[in-house]
């Protein structure tokens, strides 16, 4: 949403202040100029960078009007999941975590869940972490950093098509200087014309440079911008992940764990413990049932 009003007051404000200013708006309007910058920045995109980061670049973008993929209530579940993992490797040791971390669409621990189980990659990211708690093969220690180069590894990965959005970004003055230029020459090469249109066809130049820097800086910049922080805002489940794995390998016990990863996320996703109580007694209450 943030998105869509941002690019209406980019419009509204430039638009307004050109047409205040006695500017005619039909002026602006240079479908060639516009042919070359989008078309080359366009092609330069594609030969940049692979198929999957031309797909998860679009798809990114379209992502950010749907809002933020984890949402207040995903996060309740999430530490409402790992509270109810931490209690069952409590009462039945690590082992008894087995079959559910290996089929976790079939476990009734990770199916009480269904929204959380959809998201593969923090599913796999949470099962991966668990088979190494289980294997016994690494204390607390150990894990945490090893823990810390896989979101590390993640977060660059997820954080490519915005790095490459940004890219086209930087590129695109450069293509708006390309179409002014291409304007003057055809400009220059009607001098031997009609002289009472050269005027327009400077006009015409000029405006390439105009688009390509509002381009760059009124919209594929922010777009870009708001790729990378819709990942960083995606990674603080990973990290809340993290963090409750490494209190309870140390340890803690469940709630306490799971307030180390409430307190890892940031305030504005941060849901009450007191939410995460309530949530837990009714989702409790409902297996009782």
């Amino acid at each position: 949403m943030m998105a869509i009003i941002g690019t209406l007051v980019v419009l509204v404000c430039v638009t307004g202040g050109y047409l205040l200013s006695h500017g005619h708006l039909l002026a602006l309007w240079q479908p060639y100029e516009l042919l070359i910058i989008g078309g080359g920045a366009l092609g330069a995109f594609l030969i940049a960078n692979p198929a999957s980061i031309v797909k998860q670049s679009f798809m990114g973008a379209l992502g950010l009007v749907k809002g933020p993929t984890y949402k207040q209530q995903d996060y309740i579940d999430l530490l409402s999941l790992l509270y109810d993992i931490f209690s069952v490797a409590r009462k039945e040791g690590l082992l008894g975590l087995e079959q559910h971390i290996e089929e976790p669409h079939n476990s009734s621990i990770f199916t009480a869940y269904p929204r959380l189980v959809r998201e593969h990659h923090l599913i796999e990211f949470l099962t991966d972490c668990l088979r190494l708690m289980v294997s016994g093969s690494m204390n607390a220690h150990e894990l945490e950093p090893l823990l810390d180069f896989e979101l590390e590894t993640h977060h660059r990965e997820a954080e490519a098509p915005a790095l490459a959005v940004a890219k086209v970004a930087d590129a695109l003055p450069g293509f708006g200087i390309v179409a002014a230029v291409l304007g003057i020459v055809t400009t220059m090469s009607q001098l031997t014309g009609d002289t009472s249109r050269i005027g327009e066809h400077i006009a015409g130049a000029l405006v390439g440079t105009f688009l390509g820097i509002l381009l760059c800086y009124g919209f594929i910049g922010p777009l870009a911008s708001a790729m990378e922080n819709r990942v960083q805002e995606d990674s603080r489940a990973f990290e809340c992940v993290k963090v409750a794995l490494i209190a309870n390998l140390r340890g803690y016990n469940p709630k306490v764990a799971v307030e180390f990863a409430r307190k890892s996320l940031s305030a504005q996703a941060r849901p009450s413990f007191g939410d995460f109580e309530t949530h837990l007694k009714e989702s409790h209450a409902g297996a009782g049932r």
